[in-house]
């Protein structure tokens, strides 16, 4: 009787708080998502929800559709020089930002020298380093030479990072734009409380004729999974993402939602401070690797929504590589560890860069399976506050990121951005993300020297050899490939989760 009365009593409390929300506009599409937000600023943000969110408010040159195909934004054409180094870029013309600024090659100019300025100290600088000057030729042509050829150049310029800022906002807000979003996009900033909503309404003078068709698009993280489910189901969500997998069957059955499956390019993996010990031991980063069943932890974590790793970049990103994926095997794990000099196991800790229910399915079946070879792992789900601060926002020296579940998306579409931001020398946090703390000059080369040619079977070449080297050495453990599911009230059309975890909402309308 008493765990029926607790029941209870969360069930009320979970409906008292739905019920608690905000009554929105009629023509507000409220959005819940899966964690916060950590700024406005895309140049400065490694999550990819920051950056889908900042898409209400800017636009880059360049963008994707909702599957990923290239496609020109503000602007109309560009021209890449026999020699790979210098692209000419057209813009459209008449366009406007949201604080009444004209969009031109002078606005391209400031955004892009601040981008490739490591004194931004900007967390997407590697996105963009690789240009030298950029220059305006007359107001809607601009002239960008790059340093060495960069041959995925166009899908970066592409990438949610690359959005154009008004000038006038960043000279005003300087480091403060990440509160002050200021763009040629379809939405402008009315409200953003940082522990509940962003809330963006309607731009007047968007350059699109009848567009948007909403009024106003609430985000709203909200961690716990069933609480999601439970706003959709009443009606307070209009679209949630991502869906809790064990709640997929029933929302599909729910004659007033969609929900959607759909493929991604969304890697789960543990990574290895491979700079302390134990995880300085190659034996003992294999035996982690044999300590878990990827079968297992998709049914458990994932409800089968997801597919066992097989490489360390996702089957649908450009060049990228299959491998034999690591078997089930404790005994083998035992063993590696006795090798390994740990025949009693070791105790260690394994942080997550999100604190939703999925993340901490996955953080509790690994400390199960670990501890079934005699490793001891302390879990600590984090916030975005809290991953910025640890993880994101401190060197190798001061680092203490032992083993760390996240997960990345190549928001360019191609192998660069798979590789480099993960396993690069030069991508050590603060600077991005190799949370391994792994070098291989080999790889270094490998990745800089693929970035250097347009011939697409040398680059191939490259990027399996530096794949084969890094699976080698096991900076990883790569766990899963996640399908994306999400579910949406039956009246908002055209919004659409991305393969990389993004979103598409320029064709948004509640009927």
């Amino acid at each position: 009787m008493m765990i029926q009365k607790r029941k209870l009593l969360l069930t009320a409390g979970l409906l008292g708080s739905i019920a608690a929300l905000p009554a929105w506009a009629a023509k507000d599409a409220v959005i819940a998502v899966g964690s916060n937000f950590t700024t406005l600023d895309p140049y400065d943000a490694n999550d990819t929800l920051s950056q889908a969110v900042a898409k209400s408010f800017y636009q880059g040159l360049f963008g994707f559709d909702k599957d990923m195909k290239l496609i020109n934004v503000l602007a109309e054409s560009y021209q890449a020089s026999p020699d790979g180094l210098t692209y000419t870029v057209k813009l459209r013309s008449g366009i406007k930002f949201q604080d009444g600024s004209d969009f031109n090659a002078e606005a391209v100019k400031v955004n892009l020298d601040r981008a490739s300025d490591p004194d931004s100290h900007l967390k997407r600088y590697n996105l963009f380093k690789s240009i030298g000057t950029t220059e305006v030729v007359d107001p809607v042509t601009v002239k960008i030479t790059l340093k060495q050829p960069f041959s995925a150049f166009i899908n970066t310029l592409a990438s949610p990072a690359a959005a154009m800022i008004s000038p006038t906002a960043l000279k005003k807000y300087g480091k403060d734009i990440g509160f002050h979003p200021v763009g040629t996009g379809p939405y402008e900033l009315e409200n953003w409380n940082q522990t509940d909503f962003v809330k963006v309404k309607k731009f007047a003078g968007y350059w699109k004729k009848g567009y948007p068709k909403l009024d106003t698009i609430t985000w709203r993280p909200v961690v716990d999974n069933n609480t999601r489910a439970a706003m959709l189901q009443t009606g307070e969500a209009n679209l949630a993402f991502p869906i809790p997998y064990e709640q997929a069957k029933r929302l599909e059955s729910n004659a007033k939602l969609d929900l959607t499956t759909s493929p991604s390019i969304m890697q789960r993996y543990i990574s290895f401070n491979v700079t302390q010990k134990p995880f300085d031991n190659p034996k003992v980063r294999e035996a982690i690797n044999y300590a878990i069943n990827r079968q297992a932890l998709v049914k458990v974590a994932f409800a089968g929504y997801a597919t066992p790793a097989t490489g360390i970049v996702p089957p649908a990103i450009q060049y990228s590589e299959s491998f034999a994926a690591p078997q089930y095997n404790p005994a083998k794990a035992r063993e590696l560890l006795k090798e390994a000099g740990y025949p009693n196991g070791f105790e260690t800790t394994l942080w997550s860069s999100h604190n939703h229910s999925t993340a901490q399915k996955v953080l509790q079946f690994t400390q199960q399976q670990l501890a079934q070879v005699g490793i001891k792992v302390k879990v600590t789900a984090m916030d975005a506050g809290q991953r910025a601060a640890e993880v994101e926002g401190k060197g190798q020296k001061e680092s203490g990121v032992r083993m760390f579940y996240t997960g990345w998306s190549a928001s360019t579409g191609e192998a660069n951005w798979a590789l480099t931001p993960l396993f690069d020398t030069q991508s050590w946090p603060p600077t991005i993300f190799n949370t391994a703390f792994y070098s291989n000059p080999q790889v270094d080369k490998d990745l800089a020297d693929a970035l250097k040619t347009t011939d697409g079977e040398k680059k191939a070449s490259l990027y399996k050899d530096a794949q084969s080297r890094i699976w080698k050495d096991q900076p990883w453990a790569p766990l899963v490939v996640e399908k994306l599911v999400s579910a949406k009230t039956k009246n908002l059309t055209g919004f659409y989760v991305m393969p990389d975890t993004s979103f598409s909402f320029d064709e948004a309308e509640l009927k």
